[in-house]
């Protein structure tokens, strides 16, 4: 906006002595405001977090086996029949973060791996701004607040989503140092480059690294040919640090070889393995009439208010009332041209990056899911929306720096007085819950409920948006305030900025607080008792069906019933656990499209080894079944029972023929409730195994196996007498390859058999069998990953020495 005659053209405040030691003192200070209960011990976990239903399970067995082995897990048991731990991912496996975990208890370094992440999207974005476009101490400060703040960002503990936390706060700190090496020339940041980028293909979450990738992109051509410094850089120049950019970035790809080369070998075998259509890619698209929430947060309801087109919303898209004004003052006159084209380069990205997470709600996605690689196999285009709160602060930092020196005046503020208090009026006047009820009784809004019983939740949350609306416009009218005391000389800059900064903070707090919710620690919240302590001293190595009954009273989210709780006492599930990246014919197996009609069939407790059913009924109308422990109260408060299934359902047995069939044929098989598990070992048609047709089952046989040895990727167990010819040991564990086999010492076949379950050819007078978990690709990504380290830490030291020696270079 054109400065008006109040305002007058002055310097920004001078920064502060030790100006990055207050900037951290002031990130510390908004983290601790929300993360505060941590000092006492709590787990910032709730149960809506994925870190409470699954995540805690995860590490707390990578960190003990670790201890125990010194070596990462390869394999993990207690899921949904088994499946490989780093290829089917199971969180930050191999980010620095793991590290915490072998020194801390695990529930305290996840609580602190997030807090420090939390604080590091602060302190990098203001350095990006110290740096990149040059922006004094108080405008930098208040847009490090605004990204740190922000609802998008400061939420993300809600849903326990560390891996976008890492990559939010690793995203300003990869366009910093890009900053340093294409437009700066200084040649240790090459190599840093690398290991930023490592370490965001290791957080792991590769849709948000996507989004990083993109705009750091974006961000390097800028800095090539666009130019934000004193001058352009000249074309063979520019064309030389891209081409290193593009190095140091695929140095860095490679730094992730130890995870992503395992998970591009399991694409094959996931519930992903064929990618998925449009309608998947646009799930949870951020629909267009929640672009309210950027203003009023209470619009669509908050947390289990909600009432939206998701069905679910454990995230935050609030930006900020002070902020969003802000950033608007970054549009106008006076500004030079790097930082012109500083301004136009984010504010395009916030364009963009918004038309992303609307997703299908607009025809522009269709480009995306065309062009962009890699788009099929993710949802929640939503996700990208980080971008676009990171370019608003951006916004909000330049316009604070328009303020600061003079360059907005009074029209400004009043305009926006005007324009938050119409807005303000229209939302007491009930104006918004309005739109909700319209939109939630039309024909096309997606119904997680009967019509009527959303609209009265809309009505219901009609009160909290009447106070939202009076919230946002009490902030609005301070930052407004402040910007006419500046322009009247009735506050002295400084005071100004700093007055902005905390306006910012308090502003997002006061919405932001209410998605930072901490439990008691992991030791009472996953705590033993009789099922559990039971299941513990079995002699042989059995699986449990976890359910709970919804006739039967039941804590909600209770994590033994519902989630991976029994993980954490190395209790094996075949359901249900929570995972989502199982082997896909474990799928098929349970049925999991069906809605696990299979859980019920003697046949799948027979191939998966489920002897027992741990739930909340006090009887159970299945004919032979025992109670063997409880009923006791869990440690969530549910009232539970442990019963042992009727019939056998050993961890291993030997079929005595051999024959194949294609995987439908056997899908369908394995759903008759008398399928011939005993009698008959059923490989895959493209196995190298030799079968035989078979006109009559034969009978059982009475050879059993006793488990010597079970331990996550090592099985030993030894036959009660000599295999007969032609016969076959199948074990009740996912087959996957990586998967080696010694039959009385001698190397052996282990195929997949029973659709997904281990078989194991014998020959004849077989007594001991061992099995032995190690991923081949699992070892070349290992070696790549050490050797791209290894690079990348020396092109950084030798970068070093060559800028201390020639500080300004060209290349």
């Amino acid at each position: 906006m054109a400065r008006t005659p109040e305002a007058s053209t002055t310097a920004a405040p001078d920064a502060p002595r030790f100006a990055s030691a207050w900037a951290s003192l002031v990130y510390a200070l908004c983290a601790m405001s929300l993360a505060y209960p941590a000092l006492a011990g709590k787990f910032l976990v709730t149960p809506l977090s994925d870190q409470y239903k699954a995540g805690f399970a995860f590490r707390e067995f990578a960190a003990s086996y670790m201890k125990a082995h010194g070596a990462f897990p390869q394999w993990n048991p207690y899921l949904f029949g088994g499946m490989p731990y780093v290829a089917a991912m199971h969180g930050d496996i191999f980010y620095p973060t793991f590290l915490l975990r072998l020194v801390m208890p695990v529930d305290v370094a996840m609580t602190w791996g997030m807090i420090l992440h939390f604080f590091l999207c602060g302190l990098a974005t203001y350095w990006f701004l110290r740096q990149a476009p040059r922006l004094s101490f108080h405008a930098s400060l208040v847009g490090g607040v605004a990204y740190m703040m922000t609802g998008f960002v400061s939420s993300l503990p809600s849903a326990g989503h560390d891996g976008k936390l890492f990559v939010s706060a690793l995203f300003p700190l990869t366009l910093l140092v890009i900053t340093w090496a294409v437009r700066d020339g200084r040649r240790f940041a090459w190599g840093l480059v690398s290991i930023i980028v490592g370490l965001a293909v290791l957080s792991p979450h590769p849709q948000l690294l996507q989004y990083l990738l993109l705009v750091a992109g974006a961000w390097s051509l800028m800095l090539a040919f666009g130019g934000i410094g004193e001058e352009k850089l000249e074309r063979r120049v520019a064309l030389r640090r891209l081409a290193l950019a593009l190095g140091a970035v695929l140095l860095g790809a490679a730094i992730g070889a130890i995870q992503y080369l395992p998970v591009r070998e399991y694409v094959a075998w996931s519930p992903r393995s064929a990618g998925r259509d449009y309608d998947f890619a646009t799930s949870y698209s951020f629909p267009i009439e929640e672009l309210v929430n950027t203003w009023l947060p209470q619009f669509s309801g908050i947390l289990t208010n909600y009432w939206g087109r998701n069905g679910i919303h454990f995230h935050s898209e609030y930006l900020g009332a002070a902020v969003i004004l802000l950033a608007s003052a970054a549009f106008g006159t006076g500004w030079p041209p790097p930082r012109r084209r500083f301004l136009a380069f984010w504010s395009a990205t916030a364009v963009v990056s918004l038309l992303w997470a609307l997703g299908g709600y607009t025809p522009f996605f269709r480009i995306i899911y065309a062009v962009v690689p890699g788009t099929p196999f993710f949802r929640a285009p939503s996700t990208i929306f980080y971008v676009t709160a990171f370019s608003v602060s951006v916004l909000a930092a330049l316009g604070t720096e328009r303020l600061l020196t003079g360059r907005v005046g009074t029209r400004f503020a009043w305009g926006w007085l005007i324009g938050a208090g119409a807005v303000t009026l229209f939302a007491l006047a009930g104006g918004f819950t309005v739109i909700g009820t319209n939109l939630v009784s039309a024909a096309d809004f997606p119904q997680f409920g009967p019509a009527a019983q959303m609209a009265d939740r809309v009505q219901a949350n009609a009160g909290d948006v009447r106070l939202g609306a009076l919230r946002s416009f009490l902030f609005a009218a301070l930052a407004c305030g402040t910007i006419l005391l500046l322009v009247r000389r009735a506050m002295a800059p400084r005071l100004a900025g700093w007055a902005l900064v905390a306006l910012c903070a308090i502003d997002l707090w006061s919405v932001e607080r209410l998605y930072w919710g901490f439990s008691a620690p992991a030791s009472q919240l996953y705590g033993s008792d009789a099922t559990t302590e039971y299941l513990k001293k079995l002699p042989q190595p059995a699986r449990v069906l976890a359910v709970g009954l919804p006739d039967a009273p039941m804590s909600p989210s209770d994590p033994f019933l519902k989630y991976d709780a029994l993980m954490t006492h190395r209790v094996r599930l075949s359901l249900m656990g929570y995972h989502g990246n199982e082997l896909g014919r474990y799928q098929q197996l349970d049925d999991e499209a069906g809605g696990y009609t299979q859980i019920a069939n003697p046949s799948f407790w027979a191939l998966t080894n489920t002897d027992y059913l741990l739930t909340n009924a006090d009887t159970l109308p299945i004919a032979g079944v025992q109670r063997v422990a409880g009923p006791v109260l869990d440690v969530a408060g549910t009232k539970v029972s442990l019963y042992k299934l009727p019939g056998e359902h050993p961890f291993a047995w030997v079929a005595p023929v051999i024959t194949k069939f294609p995987d439908a044929s056997v899908v369908e098989a394995t759903r008759a409730p008398n399928f011939p598990v005993r009698s008959v070992a059923i490989f895959d048609t493209s196995s190298k195994v030799q079968g035989e047709q078979v006109t009559k089952l034969p009978e059982p046989l009475t050879l059993t196996s006793n488990v010597t040895t079970y331990e996550p990727g090592h099985i030993a167990l030894t036959l009660s007498g000599p295999a007969p010819k032609g016969s076959a040991l199948v074990v009740s564990e996912n087959y996957y390859p990586g998967w080696h086999a010694t039959v009385d010492g001698k190397p052996a076949t282990v195929d997949r058999a029973d659709l997904v379950l281990m078989g194991i050819p014998l020959p004849e007078g077989a007594t001991k069998v061992e099995l032995t978990f190690a991923s081949d690709t699992y070892a070349r990504g290992k070696a790549v990953t050490l050797a791209a380290i290894a690079l990348a830490l020396l092109a950084m030291a030798a970068g070093a020495v060559l800028d201390r020696r020639q500080p300004a270079v060209e290349g």
